[in-house]
C-alpha cells in the first residue's frame, strides 16, 4: 500500500534534485518584470488582503503587520472528523422505486423518496480547517501608525512575501516563504539601525490543542475536531523553532520573548497523523521534529535558495506579455479598482502569473489536491466546507495545469481519483448493486463518494466520470503510455459502473442516467431530480470514447472497448430547444426553470471543457450553446464567470470573453490580494480565469494547434512562451496587429501537426526534442506561408 508519506518523500527528493547544478532553472535574482509582483502600501487588515505562500502541503497567509505580524497557517490534511462511510443503508432497496417515479414523470415524489432513502448519513461531509495563527509582536509598537515608507510585496517568481518599514530610525525587513524541499515555513526578520529587534512570539491554535514554550521552541499538540456525528480521529503537531542572532531568548508562559537581537529566523513545521483516507496512524511529532532538524542544518540563505529554485523549475516554464503594463506602478489593490475605468492588459498578465503561482503553491506531488480554497483557509467552518466539489469546482482548479505547463501539479488530483475509486467501488456495490466505482457531487479528505446535502444537490452520479477526463487530459498532453497504463483501470472502472446502471428512456429508447440532476439547477420549483440531463450524456460520451481509445492505445480489452462504443451510440443526444438554446434536460424545461441566469451552465460541458461541440464541426449545436450563454448572461459568481470566459473563447468570441474577464478582474470578483471573490473566496475562479486567458491565445485539438483563436482587440500585440499543446508540444508565440508574428514549436515526440490561424492551416513535421521556428510572417497579411 502506497501511503501519503511514501509519495511525499519521493516528491521531496524530486524537489531537491531540481536544485542541483545543471537543473533547468537557477536560483538567481529575478530579472522578470513587475507583472510578477503584487505590492501594497498598507498592512492587511482582512484575510483577503493577506498574501499567500505555500509548498503544496502547508501554507500561510502573511498579513505584513507592523506592531504584530500574523501568519495564519494551514496543513492540507487537517480536516474535521475521521474515516467514515456515508452510504445510506436504505438506498439499494429504494433505488428501483425512485427510478420508476422518474420514468413516469412524478419528480416531486421521486425527490422526496430520494431525500429519505438515497442521501448519505451523515447528510454533510467533513470540512477543511485552519491550523492556527503564529503571532510575532514588537513590544510598544502595536498601536503605531503605518510608517510612511511601509511596503509589502509578494514576488511570484521567488515565491516570497516581503514586508519593509522603518520604526525609530531602524529599518525592518521581514521575509516569508514555504520550502517545498524542507517542508517548513520560514520567516526571517532583520533590522538595520540603532534599535535592536524585540519580539514576542506566540501561537493561537484553531483546534483543540495545547501550546508549550520551551527553550527556543513552541510545541503544539492536539487533535482535530469532530463534525456531523463523526469523531475527530487525527492527532496534530506543530513545532516553531526560533533562531536569534544576538540578544536573549526566553520562554515566558506560552510564548517566547526575544530581546536585543539583530535578526531572527523562525522555522514552522506542521503535521497530522493522516496517512491515507483509511489510515490515521501517523506520528506527527516525529514528522515535525525531523523537518525542523533537517531545516536547522542549513542557513536561511540556503533554505531560500533551494526553495526559489524548486519553485522556478515550474514557474519559469511560461512567460506572458499582453501589452501595456504601465499600471504596475499602482499598488495592486488600487490597480484592481483603476482597471474598471482604463484598459490594463498587464493586470490580466499579472493575474495569469498569480494563478500559476497559486497552483504550484497549493498542489505539488505528495500533497492533497487543491480544495475549494486551494490550501488557504482561516476558518473551522469555511464556506461549503472548503471541500472537493466535483460537479465543476475541483475540475476547474486543474483546467490550467496542462496548457500552462504544470502537469506535475496534477499528481495530487490523480491520486485522489485513485482513492475515490476505492471508496467509490463500495458505494457502487452497496448503493447501486453495480460493478466499477462512482462518486457524486462532493467529497472530502475521507473520500466519501455517496450522495450528500440532499436530493436537490447530491443525486448526481457523474462526478467520478468527469474526473476521469482529467486522467485523459494528462495523457493527451504528455503522451506517456506508462501513465495511461497506470490510470486505465480507473477509467475502466468508472465506465463499468455506467454499463451496469444506465437506464432505457421509455419514450425514446435511448440510454440515460437515472436518478440524476443537472448540477445544481432545478426544473420545477425546487425539484432537480431527473433522468439523462445533458451534462451526464456529454460526460459519458467522453468517458466511453476515452476509455475505448485508451484500450486501443494499450492494445488491451478489445471486447470492452467495443461494448463502450456500442453503448455510446445509444446515449441520448443533445437537443435544441424552442428558444434556440441547447437543452439542459431531455425535456425542453429551460424556459420554465426558476433561475434563468443560474450560475451553472452544466449543459455546456460539451463545448468546454469537452470539445464535442465545435463551431466548425457541429455549427448547429455551437449556435445553440451560444444562445444558451446569451440567455444565462455574462455575470455570475467568480467560478461561473471564469467558466463563461472559457466558453466564449471556445466559440471564438475574443472580445466577449475579454469583457467577462474584465468583470472577473474587477473589485466585485477579485479581492485586494487577487483571490477570487465568489463571493466569498473560492480559488476555482482564479484557476478558471487563467485557463480562459490561455485558451484565448491557443487551443489544441487532436493534432491541430489553433493560434489566437479568441484574441481580443484589447491585446493586439503580445507574446507567450511555454504553453503546452496536446501531443507533447510546447508553443512559443508572438503576435502583432492581432496576427501571429513568431512561432516556435518544441515537440517531445516525432509528430506531424497542423498549425492554424483563422481559416489558414499549415502542416509541419516536428522532431522529438528539437525546437523548430515556423515562418508565419505571411500571416501578418493573411498570405500563403511555409514551414521554416
Amino acid at each position: 500500500m502506497v501511503t501519503r508519506r511514501d509519495v511525499l518523500e519521493g516528491s521531496l527528493l524530486l524537489a531537491a534534485n531540481a536544485c542541483l547544478p545543471g537543473a533547468a532553472v537557477a536560483a538567481s535574482e529575478s530579472d522578470r518584470p513587475l507583472r510578477d509582483r503584487l505590492w501594497y502600501r498598507r498592512p492587511a487588515t482582512e484575510w483577503t488582503q493577506a498574501l499567500p505562500v505555500g509548498n503544496g502541503r502547508i501554507g500561510a497567509m502573511v498579513f505584513g503587520g507592523v506592531g504584530t505580524e500574523r501568519l495564519q497557517l494551514n496543513e492540507d490534511t487537517l480536516w474535521s472528523g475521521g474515516p467514515y462511510d456515508p452510504v445510506n443503508p436504505a438506498a439499494r432497496a429504494a433505488l428501483p422505486e425512485v427510478r420508476r417515479l422518474i420514468a413516469q414523470g412524478d419528480y416531486a415524489q421521486a425527490h422526496d423518496l430520494a431525500n429519505r432513502t438515497l442521501i448519505g448519513q451523515p447528510v454533510q461531509q467533513m470540512a477543511y480547517q485552519s491550523f492556527g495563527d503564529l503571532l510575532l509582536s514588537l513590544p510598544g509598537a502595536a498601536s503605531a501608525a503605518v510608517p510612511a515608507d511601509y511596503a509589502r510585496m509578494l514576488d511570484l517568481d521567488r515565491a516570497t512575501a516581503t514586508t519593509t518599514f522603518t520604526l525609530a530610525n531602524t529599518r525592518h525587513e521581514r521575509t516569508v516563504f514555504a520550502s517545498p524541499v524542507r517542508q517548513v515555513i520560514v520567516l526571517r526578520h532583520e533590522v538595520d539601525g540603532p534599535a535592536s529587534l524585540d519580539l514576542d512570539i506566540g501561537f493561537t491554535p484553531a483546534q483543540e490543542a495545547q501550546v508549550e514554550a520551551r527553550d527556543a521552541l513552541l510545541l503544539i499538540r492536539g487533535r482535530n475536531r469532530g463534525a456531523h456525528g463523526v469523531d475527530g480521529a487525527l492527532k496534530l503537531a506543530g513545532l516553531v523553532r526560533v533562531i536569534p542572532e544576538g540578544g536573549s531568548l526566553t520562554a515566558q508562559g506560552d510564548h517566547l520573548a526575544l530581546r536585543g537581537a539583530r535578526a531572527v529566523t523562525v522555522l514552522v513545521a506542521m503535521a497530522t497523523s493522516f496517512r491515507r483516507f483509511d489510515d490515521v496512524s501517523g506520528d506527527p511529532d516525529a514528522l515535525v521534529r525531523g523537518w525542523i532538524v533537517d531545516a536547522m542544518a542549513r542557513s536561511t540563505e540556503q533554505l531560500h535558495g533551494e526553495a526559489v529554485a524548486a519553485h522556478r523549475a515550474l514557474y519559469r516554464r511560461v512567460e506572458i506579455d499582453l501589452g501595456d503594463d504601465s499600471a504596475a506602478a499602482l499598488p495592486t489593490d488600487e490597480r484592481v479598482i483603476a482597471a474598471q475605468s482604463r484598459d490594463d492588459p498587464g493586470l490580466a498578465a499579472l493575474y495569469f502569473n498569480y494563478g500559476r503561482y497559486l497552483l504550484i503553491a497549493s498542489s505539488r506531488p505528495g500533497s492533497q489536491a487543491a480544495n475549494l480554497q486551494g490550501i488557504w483557509n482561516e476558518s473551522i467552518d469555511p464556506p461549503w466546507g472548503s471541500k472537493y466539489t466535483i460537479n465543476i469546482n475541483t475540475q476547474m482548479n486543474y483546467w490550467p495545469a496542462e496548457i500552462t505547463a504544470l502537469p506535475e501539479c496534477t499528481e495530487p488530483l490523480v491520486r485522489m481519483v485513485q482513492e475515490l475509486a476505492e471508496s467509490g467501488a463500495r458505494t457502487a456495490r452497496e448503493m447501486y448493486g453495480a460493478r466499477g466505482w462512482v462518486a457524486h457531487h462532493n467529497s472530502d479528505i475521507w473520500r466519501a463518494t455517496a450522495p450528500v446535502d440532499g436530493a436537490r444537490w447530491g443525486m448526481w452520479p457523474t462526478g467520478g466520470a468527469w474526473l476521469c477526463a482529467h486522467l485523459w487530459e494528462r495523457w493527451d498532453y504528455g503522451r506517456d503510455k506508462t501513465f495511461l497504463r497506470d490510470v486505465y483501470p480507473l477509467m475502466r472502472g468508472a465506465a463499468l459502473f455506467f454499463v451496469d446502471t444506465l437506464q432505457v428512456d421509455p419514450e425514446t429508447g435511448a440510454l440515460v442516467t437515472s436518478p440524476s440532476l443537472s448540477p445544481e439547477n432545478a426544473h420545477h420549483g425546487d425539484i432537480a431530480i431527473c433522468a439523462g440531463p445533458a451534462m451526464d450524456q456529454q460526460i459519458l460520451r467522453d468517458l466511453f470514447d476515452q476509455t475505448a481509445q485508451a484500450a486501443d492505445l494499450l492494445g488491451i480489452d478489445g471486447a470492452f472497448a467495443a461494448e463502450l462504443r456500442a453503448l455510446r451510440g445509444r446515449l441520448a443526444p443533445d437537443h435544441v430547444g424552442a428558444q434556440g438554446q441547447l437543452q439542459e434536460w431531455q425535456q425542453d424545461w429551460d424556459a420554465q426553470a426558476p433561475e434563468p441566469d443560474h450560475r451553472h451552465v452544466s449543459h455546456l460541458y460539451g463545448l468546454f471543457p469537452s470539445q464535442q461541440i465545435d463551431p466548425d464541426d457541429t455549427p448547429a449545436l455551437a449556435a445553440a450553446a451560444r444562445r444558451s450563454l446569451e440567455l444565462r448572461g455574462d455575470i455570475g459568481t467568480g467560478w461561473a464567470t471564469a467558466w463563461r470566459i472559457n466558453l466564449w473563447a471556445r466559440l471564438g468570441e475574443g472580445d466577449r470573453a475579454h469583457r467577462i474577464l474584465c468583470f472577473l478582474l474587477g473589485p466585485e470578483r477579485t479581492y485586494p490580494n487577487l483571490f477570487d471573490a465568489h463571493p466569498p473566496f473560492q480559488i476555482d475562479g482564479n484557476f478558471g480565469g487563467i485557463a480562459g486567458i490561455a485558451h484565448m491565445l491557443m487551443r489544441s485539438r487532436g493534432d491541430e494547434i489553433h493560434l489566437l483563436p479568441a484574441l481580443p482587440s484589447a491585446w493586439p500585440t503580445g507574446a507567450v512562451r511555454g504553453l503546452r499543446a496536446r501531443g507533447a508540444c510546447m508553443v512559443d508565440l508572438g503576435w502583432a496587429q492581432s496576427r501571429p508574428r513568431t512561432l516556435t514549436l518544441t515537440s517531445a515526440v516525432d509528430a506531424e501537426r497542423t498549425v492554424r490561424f483563422a481559416s489558414q492551416r499549415l502542416t509541419v513535421r516536428l522532431k522529438a526534442g528539437r525546437s523548430q521556428q515556423i515562418d508565419v510572417s505571411g500571416w501578418l497579411g493573411i498570405a500563403p506561408i511555409s514551414a521554416g
